[in-house]
């Protein structure tokens, strides 16, 4: 077995054992786990999380506790912007999704009408079990990231992964809605010189804007995400 088909297999095995945990009170109602969820959502804001390689002593994944959670008229009024420094995000009452954008990134948005390829490197933190859950950005995939296919369609976006590791590992192309929240505020770049900047931003993603196994087992999860414009 190849590495890469061996942390295939182990991410799928987390992913598998995340369904599993929620599931263990079979008389717990739908509004009972929603009620939990929401609450790990709340100690996460304040403890944050940060997961490091033990050879290397690099963050695979560290987001700072004490987030300063901003309304949407702040953010708005602020030009659609997040102060990192001040560690905030803001929440989308619509959808629950808490964003903070690290880097905006330098190319243009995603235009009215328009569809294109977006190549994306992440890391899955699953706030449940407190633990990385998925991730291409470590070196095995260096060379496979995360590739979906995006459409705006007048305001409304939607988007199939064609490849990488959330496609395999939930086995599904469905792109969870809490990764296309960020689309109108960021832009789209490729690297094409020194001073392009990549869109980075930071997700707290509740179980109905999530991927497959959140949304069945209703657990949160939170992404840290870079877009690139495919070609």
């Amino acid at each position: 077995m190849t590495l890469n088909n061996s942390l295939l297999r182990l991410f799928t095995l987390l992913a598998a054992a995340a369904m599993l945990l929620p599931a263990c009170d079979d008389d717990e109602t739908y509004a009972d786990k929603r009620k939990r969820e929401n609450s790990q959502i709340e100690a996460f804001l304040q403890t944050g999380a940060s997961v490091k390689d033990e050879d290397s002593g690099e963050y695979l994944f560290h987001v700072p506790g004490n987030i300063k959670v901003i309304s949407e008229r702040e953010f708005y009024a602020n030009d659609s912007t997040t102060r990192v420094d001040a560690n905030e995000f803001v929440r989308f009452e619509k959808t629950g999704v808490y964003m903070q954008i690290v880097e905006k990134g330098t190319g243009t948005q995603l235009a009215e009408g328009e569809n294109c390829s977006i190549i994306t490197r992440y890391t899955e933190f699953n706030i449940a079990t407190d633990s990385i859950q998925t991730s291409n950005c470590i070196t095995s995939y260096e060379m496979q990231p995360d590739i979906m296919t995006c459409s705006n369609n007048y305001g409304t976006y939607s988007a199939t992964f064609t490849q990488g590791v959330m496609k395999t590992v939930y086995n599904t192309a469905a792109v969870p809605s809490g990764w296309l929240v960020p689309l109108p505020y960021i832009k789209l770049a490729r690297l094409a010189g020194p001073d392009d900047k990549l869109a980075h931003v930071r997700l707290i993603v509740p179980s109905t804007q999530g991927q497959s196994n959140a949304a069945t087992s209703i657990y949160a999860c939170c992404y840290d995400i870079v877009y690139q414009r495919g070609r």
